[in-house]
């Protein structure tokens, strides 16, 4: 159907839903815009494949470029409430780029009627506009979003100003991220999908891996589970032996394998752009040493009882608290910590983060690292990764784990309850 899309459809009820739950947080009179991301240069005359845009994808299921969408429920005229405008396909640029979306197959696609053409766009905004009293504009509010590259939505901001200066202008972004944080029933079946090929990846993983193998070796194996499975990386791996591990978003992937180390993998697929996040840590050859089976399973006690403490209500800063308090009591066991250590420490900076210096989870579903309010309560319906890790650079090793798990009111669903976690499990499936 569409030249991007490689994975089966989702369901059109599950985009025309997401259209509604933004309608609802939309004050009266209120037009919504959300534009596709922009295809990104390389160098001399290449291209970076796009990224379909998050916001527009949940709205709409659309992956293709220079799509706008509009939204404005109290319109006066029925088939002014949700237009779509589309790119034009053509014989030249359909010979160059491949096929666009005929206007038949987007409203197969989702759930809409209204699908225009982008030559139409300014005109139909005009008529729609000008009924309108607050207009709202999207942009990327990640807190840790650093884009220094000027996007399509802050071009479009300045030009949509520009033509209606009298008009109030609200942030679309809170509203898509209070819709967006909280997964229908649809989303979660396809992150389980994500998930559950990220596993079975694992597992051709683990009966690969062995000294003398390299870093690169190892991604390929993820790849080509990924590929073959219509999937992709939901992210850049991280495949790190030994003192590699040690940074954090290590991504060179290139050294050699060695008897003696662990391999820590920070790999997820991205199924229909939804996405999983999985880290487990492997013996390069098959057997836990005493000292490395000692901190492996400290880290597994607490991404077990992290992964317990997920409930509506809570706070993810407490969450995170509650993880470190744990830990510091873990790293004292191990004598990576002293008492006096812990008794000296500096409040703003907690003995604990020489050892465990990031974060314990984050919301995921479209992007990796997904949008949603963490200064505000957990909900059900919360889908997020657990994943604590000791970092040892003077013993050139490092720990991680981390599994993608939904929040309910009946407690914690493990997304990844079926991919090996247990160091007996490891070293079973490596035999």
């Amino acid at each position: 159907m569409n030249r991007v899309m490689r994975h089966d459809p989702l369901p059109p009820s599950l985009f025309t839903e997401n259209r509604a739950r933004l309608a609802r947080l939309l004050p009266p009179r209120s037009v919504a815009i959300v534009n596709a991301n922009d295809i990104l240069p390389t160098n001399a005359d290449g291209s970076i494949l796009m990224r379909p845009n998050s916001d527009l994808f949940y709205l709409t299921g659309v992956e293709q470029e220079e799509s706008i969408l509009v939204l404005f429920p109290d319109a006066d005229d029925e088939k002014m409430r949700e237009v779509l405008f589309l790119r034009e396909g053509n014989e030249h640029n359909e010979l160059w780029e491949g096929h666009k979306l005929r206007k038949d197959e987007a409203q197969k696609l989702t759930g809409m009627t209204q699908i225009k053409w982008s030559q139409d766009f300014w005109g139909m905004l005009r008529r729609m506009i000008c009924e309108a009293d607050h207009v709202f504009i999207n942009s990327n509010e990640h807190k840790r979003s650093s884009c220094e590259v000027e996007t399509r939505d802050e071009r479009f901001i300045r030009e949509v100003q520009r033509r209606y200066p009298l008009h109030t202008y609200r942030r679309l972004a809170p509203l898509l991220h209070e819709c967006r944080v909280v997964k229908s029933a649809a989303e979660i079946a396809v992150i389980q999908r994500a998930c559950g090929l990220t596993g079975k990846a694992f597992k051709r993983v683990l009966k690969f891996t062995k000294p003398g193998k390299t870093e690169t070796d190892v991604e390929a194996e993820f790849a080509h589970e990924f590929i073959r499975n219509r999937a992709r990386f939901a992210y850049e791996p991280i495949v790190a032996a030994g003192k590699n591990a040690c940074c954090l978003h290590y991504q060179e992937n290139v050294a050699p394998l060695k008897d003696g180390q662990l391999l820590l993998l920070d790999v997820g697929s991205g199924y229909a752009n939804y996405a999983s996040d999985m880290t487990r840590t492997i013996p390069v050859n098959g057997k836990f040493s005493k000292r490395q089976r000692s901190i492996y399973d400290a880290v597994l006690r607490v991404l077990r009882a992290s992964t317990q403490r997920l409930a509506p209500g809570v706070l993810p800063k407490d969450w995170q608290k509650a993880a470190e308090a744990q830990m510091t009591e873990e790293l004292l066991k191990l004598g990576l910590l002293k008492p006096k250590d812990v008794k000296k420490q500096d409040p703003e900076n907690p003995a604990v983060k020489k050892y465990f210096m990031h974060g314990l989870g984050h919301p995921i579903g479209l992007d990796v690292h997904d949008v949603g309010d963490t200064t505000k309560p957990m909900q059900a319906g919360w889908v997020m990764t657990v994943e604590p890790g000791i970092y040892i650079p003077k013993e050139e090793m490092a720990v991680r784990l981390e599994d993608t798990v939904l929040v309910t009111e009946k407690g914690p669903v493990n997304l990844m309850g079926k991919i090996p976690l247990e160091a007996d499990e490891i070293e079973a499936a490596m035999r």
